[in-house]
């Protein structure tokens, strides 16, 4: 019968000493699942759980954990036990958990660590985050062009669980340069021929990443080609390792949540929410709150600029949260519209006369929409006095939806154009400008027509 403890039971156990209930519930279920049952624990509960399983399976339990959680385990358990886990993990996974911690920890952990993976695990963390070597593990299955198809089977039997994935087999020469791949289906495949060599089977065509490219690149790549890994290279073309596709998953996550966060004008986080500095987290947001205020700065100077028309067309002032909320949302529409396409591949800097000119009519189309829905609300409207005047309403909007689908598409393009990332293009950045640009149009229309027919 399978055992899975709830937390108070889980507790109990420990207090008891329990060894073949806790025993049993290690092992009962996929990690993933043992994992969540063990939420709620602190890290020396949770740790003395993982002790009941063997290396293996505690770090690949340890691994579904939260970051917070496992973070909390590596900082108050033995350096001994914690680098011993630690080692178990895919290095890649081994560097960036490592690179949350404090450095004089770090240290101590990886002197627990052999001589070679202590140098392996330094090497892989000089590499600049958001790069492909910083996403990189070295634990890849690597062939020689010479060998047969049995001895590649034999190696492979051998040390299959060094690798992190045997999907593919890369091969090498004896510089280590990558000269073709073999999929474990063609390798399978051929096992009628074992004298085959792998010179015969191999692709040569292969696709790489070098170590400095950015990793949206490698997800571009990777989604692109539809890889489940994807080969790290040097300018050399000389084999540095392999990114796997739940690599690339967690990278797209980073990047999302990095945009997401840029997309509501805050400073992406460098940590986690609850990890990160309340006064760190005051400057990443209050920075561009700075910046968005600086710009609402402009739109209180045109309304004290224009205030005698106002007071003597008092009747416009009822609309102005209509036509200023029409232009942001308008204009943060086109915008993230355009810097998905960006990120995604979809558009190129090359496209933007096409962008802007489906933009403008986009605009124009929207405009006519919403104009119309306001010359209605216009003419309902007991404080304006006359058609004449409800027309400036619907007349402005056409303006405003037109010049908020223009700068909304326009800005992410120049950002992509000068090397920024695109979601800079903030929604609020996007509606604060918007706010100035369409109260203009607002008071330039209502002066043109009503002071034109005051003459």
């Amino acid at each position: 019968m399978i055992n899975t403890l709830y937390l108070p039971e889980i507790r109990e156990a420990l207090a008891e000493g329990n060894e073949t209930e806790l025993r049993e519930f290690v092992h009962a279920l996929h990690p993933s699942r043992t994992a969540e049952f063990m939420e709620g624990l602190t890290a020396h509960e949770a740790w003395e759980v993982l002790k009941y399983a063997e290396l293996e399976l505690r770090a690949e339990i340890f691994s579904y954990f939260d970051l917070d959680h496992q973070i909390d385990i590596l900082t108050t358990q033995d350096h001994t036990d914690v680098a011993e886990l630690l080692n178990e993990l895919p290095a890649d996974d081994r560097v960036d958990l490592l690179s949350e911690l404090e450095e004089g920890l770090t240290t101590q952990i990886l002197s627990h660590f052999p001589a070679s993976d202590r140098r392996a695990t330094v090497r892989l963390s000089q590499y600049p985050e958001g790069t492909a070597g910083a996403m990189m593990t070295t634990e890849v299955a690597l062939v020689q062009e010479q060998w047969t198809v049995k001895q590649t089977l034999d190696e492979l039997s051998s040390r299959a669980d060094a690798f992190e994935t045997i999907y593919y087999l890369f091969v090498v020469d004896d510089a280590n340069r990558l000269r073709g791949v073999v999929s474990a289906r063609q390798l399978l495949s051929a096992m009628r021929t074992p004298s085959k060599l792998i010179a015969d089977l191999m692709e040569r065509d292969v696709v790489a990443v070098r170590v400095s490219d950015d990793q949206e690149t490698v997800a571009e790549q990777v989604a692109d080609l539809d890889l489940l890994a994807i080969p790290v290279v040097d300018d050399e073309r000389r084999m540095l390792g392999i990114i796997t596709h739940d690599d690339v998953i967690d990278a797209v996550r980073e990047e999302a949540v990095k945009d997401a966060h840029r997309s509501a004008a805050i400073q992406p986080l460098e940590e986690s929410y609850l990890r990160t500095h309340l006064l760190t987290l005051s400057w990443k947001r209050g920075m561009w709150l700075s910046v968005l205020f600086a710009g609402a700065i402009f739109t209180t100077f045109l309304l004290e600029r224009f205030e005698d028309q106002l007071k003597t067309w008092s009747w416009m002032i009822a609309f102005i949260p209509i036509l200023i909320s029409s232009g942001g949302n308008s204009g943060n529409q086109s915008a993230t519209l355009v810097i998905t396409a960006l990120s995604s591949g979809h558009v190129s800097l090359g496209d933007w006369a096409r962008v802007l000119w489906r933009e403008l009519k986009m605009g124009l189309i929207l405009g006519l929409m919403l104009g119309l829905l306001g010359f209605g609300l216009a003419t309902i409207v007991g404080s304006v006095p006359d058609i004449y005047s409800a027309l400036v309403l619907p007349i402005t909007l056409i303006f405003v939806v037109l010049a908020g689908t223009m700068i909304g598409s326009t800005l992410p393009l120049i950002f992509k154009r000068i090397g920024w990332d695109p979601a800079l293009m903030s929604n609020p950045l996007v509606a604060s400008l918007m706010d100035f640009v369409g109260l203009s149009i607002y008071l330039i229309v209502a002066i043109v027509m009503l002071s034109s027919r005051a003459l």
